[in-house]
């Protein structure tokens, strides 16, 4: 089996464009050799833990002139990938540091990608605030994971200081968007790949396996 290492974060469009992708790949070629892991990259860590408002949020980054053909490319990707989003919906930016922190710990019990997708739907379809600790629990507990466990780690420091680190760690390695998908520890894909990249890729190994190994 091979490592294959998402550097994400949940608030960002190309992340869940990129795993439409992605899980369509992985599903056409159900004996891949992957063991799929999500690591946080926080894209805005110095948001305020209550985040912001939106509109102010993408004026700032973009510029007001630019915000509205922004998202308008950014739908119609998702469009073609299959996937739902709602920006009307999204009043707040969240800070996402909590939000890394239940990707961690659903990995610990193999929910990982469930979490993962809860959560961008959440914010992209359903405009819920992915920064607020109660929808997080509720989140948590919609794909599986004990409600009671992640209220108590969520309102606890426990793993903050392990997200910053990791993400810290991303950029020392050269990282520096996401998505950003590490193969194998060595072989780096940047950006929201389409499906056929990935069968590629898949295609390539499964022919060439020690050039990936």
């Amino acid at each position: 089996m091979i490592d294959l290492d998402v550097y994400a974060d949940p608030v960002c469009p190309w992340c869940a464009i990129g795993k439409a992708e992605l899980d369509r790949a992985l599903a056409a070629r159900p004996d891949h050799p992957f063991v799929r892991r999500w690591l946080p990259f926080e894209l805005n860590p110095d948001l305020p833990p209550e985040g912001v408002p939106r509109a102010a949020y993408l004026e700032e980054k973009f510029g007001a002139e630019a915000v509205g053909a922004m998202l308008g490319r950014v739908t119609e990707a998702a469009a073609r990938a299959g996937v739902a989003m709602d920006f009307a919906r999204v009043a707040r930016q969240p800070n996402t540091r909590d939000a890394h922190r239940l990707i961690l710990w659903a990995g610990v019990e193999g929910l990982q990608d469930d979490v993962m997708a809860a959560l961008m739907r959440a914010h992209f379809e359903q405009g819920r605030d992915i920064g607020d600790a109660p929808t997080l629990v509720e989140i948590a507990a919609e794909a599986g994971m004990d409600a009671a466990v992640v209220r108590r780690l969520i309102g606890s420091q426990a793993d903050c200081e392990t997200v910053a680190a990791m993400g810290n760690e991303a950029r020392m390695m050269g990282i520096t968007g996401v998505p950003s998908v590490v193969i194998g520890g060595a072989h780096v894909v940047v950006g929201a790949q389409p499906a056929d990249v990935w069968l590629r890729i898949i295609d390539d190994i499964a022919a060439h396996p020690d050039r990936w190994t």
